[in-house]
């Protein structure tokens, strides 16, 4: 009976989804099995007649998880029973060499790795995806001025286009994080009981290196009966990161959707409902569910960091709570990344609202050009500045527009004259340098993203 949400269908892709499918996991294991056959005879370990039949048996698809469970009721250990589903099949010359030389964690670990594997060839489309609608949205409001606020306040003007220029670059950042970490993270281990291969001797490393090139991962440097969590926890927390940029983006787009703002929108389709008792209401509830889900994900970088410390060669205290917070983080990601594509891909901008919010402070939010314009015509930057907050702060106070404070003001009016003035508060003459920037992330994203 499905318990969890995951279980239930409410999150997660099932492309994602059949990944860590108790089924899919016993395919990665028999996979296991029989590329370390294959690699022991090749090497002379085992006889090929008994690789050849140890491969054949694990990947004939007659293995099912219903007799793997009922050898596990006995046995209590799934490896275990894993392995002895194999030997069933086989005859009694080959029955010696399955799961030669290994320990359980030689399989767990290694199908880790798999799934991790696998998990990245769905997330890096997505990623991929999701940085290229945000460069077509930086380009199209690259011109587009903006407020740009600092503490929750109007701090001056932005191209609109540059929030999502920013973005798009963290994701990008996200993309060459995970290409760099693939060689540390998607390892194979093959060296038995407390990481020496002592069975199979000094071609115990040949065999893992033959191994983790069949199943296209990395073999491991060194090794205790498992593989460092270091490796996981990195796994963990560059997903903890990627989390944490959806988030900050859903944040930004919830902010954003407020009434007192009301800059953007997600998007809303018909027939949706933002509120059972408030007909009226569109509630950005896809970034809400992003934000929401990004406090889980961040959340279990800590569980996987105090796997790191285990006893000795190790000990099963990691074990039970990778089973969740594994699978459970990509999946979640995996959400996270779609609900986001979605609202990017359909967010509604209103350029009308965001240049009429440019005239919320009455021109104050050219202060720092004020202040620019002074300096530069002889005046000390802290006497301008002063003189600034004191004509701003008694404009506030009589409800006048910043401008028109200025044009009254005596200080001012030796060293700026009326038209420079009006020069100064054009929006459009504030943008700087967003447009290159914007353009250098363009090229960036298309470069990352081919």
């Amino acid at each position: 009976m499905p318990i969890l949400p995951i279980d239930t269908g409410r999150y997660g892709s099932e492309e994602i989804k059949r990944i860590f499918e108790e089924q899919q996991r016993l395919e990665y294991e028999l996979e296991f099995e029989a590329s370390v056959a294959e690699a022991q005879a090749e090497l002379g370990l085992i006889p090929s007649k008994a690789a050849k039949e140890i491969a054949s048996k694990a990947r004939l698809g007659r293995i099912s998880m219903k007799r793997v469970k009922a050898l596990e009721a006995v046995s209590e250990h799934d490896t275990a029973a894993m392995v002895e589903s194999i030997s069933e099949l086989c005859s009694d010359d080959a029955k010696p060499w399955v799961h030669y030389g290994l320990t359980s964690y030689d399989v767990v670990d290694t199908v880790i790795s798999m799934q991790i594997r696998d998990s990245l060839q769905v997330i890096k489309p997505r990623l991929k995806k999701l940085a290229s609608l945000l460069v077509e949205k930086s380009v199209k409001y690259k011109g587009l001025p903006a407020v740009g606020r600092t503490h929750g306040q109007h701090a001056s003007i932005i191209a609109f286009g540059l929030k999502f220029a920013v973005w798009a670059s963290d994701i990008v950042n996200h993309i060459q994080r995970v290409n760099e970490m693939e060689k540390r993270v998607l390892v194979c281990k093959t060296l038995g009981v407390v990481g020496t291969g002592s069975l199979m001797g000094k071609k115990a490393i040949d065999a893992q290196r033959l191994v983790a090139r069949k199943l296209q991962l990395h073999p491991i440097e060194a090794a205790t009966q498992i593989v460092s969590r270091e490796r996981y926890t990195e796994f963990m927390f560059a997903l903890a990161l990627m989390a944490s940029t959806l988030d900050k983006i859903a944040v930004e787009i919830r902010n954003l959707q407020r009434t007192e703002i009301g800059e953007v929108a997600e998007p809303f389709r018909e027939g949706q409902m933002g509120s059972s008792a408030v007909p009226v209401k569109k509630n950005p509830i896809k970034s809400e569910r992003t934000s929401s889900l990004a406090r889980l994900v961040k959340a279990m970088v800590d569980v996987s960091l105090e796997n790191v410390s285990l006893w000795h060669e190790r000990d099963l205290s990691n074990s039970a709570n990778e089973r969740f917070t594994l699978p459970t983080a990509v999946i979640l990601l995996d959400e996270m990344l779609n609900g986001m594509i979605k609202v990017i891909q359909g967010l509604h901008v209103d350029e009308k609202r965001i240049l009429e919010n440019l005239e919320l402070t009455k021109g104050q939010i050219y202060a720092e050009f004020v202040l620019d314009a002074l300096v530069k015509k002889g005046m000390a930057r802290f006497d301008a500045y002063r003189a600034i907050q004191r004509i701003a702060f008694d404009a506030t106070k009589k409800g006048i527009h910043f401008i028109d404070a200025l044009s009254n003001d005596r200080q001012v009016l030796r060293r700026l004259s009326g038209k420079e003035l009006k020069t100064i508060f054009k929006p459009r003459n504030h943008l700087a340098a967003s447009g290159r920037i914007i353009g250098n992330i363009a090229k960036l994203v298309k470069q990352t993203c081919k």
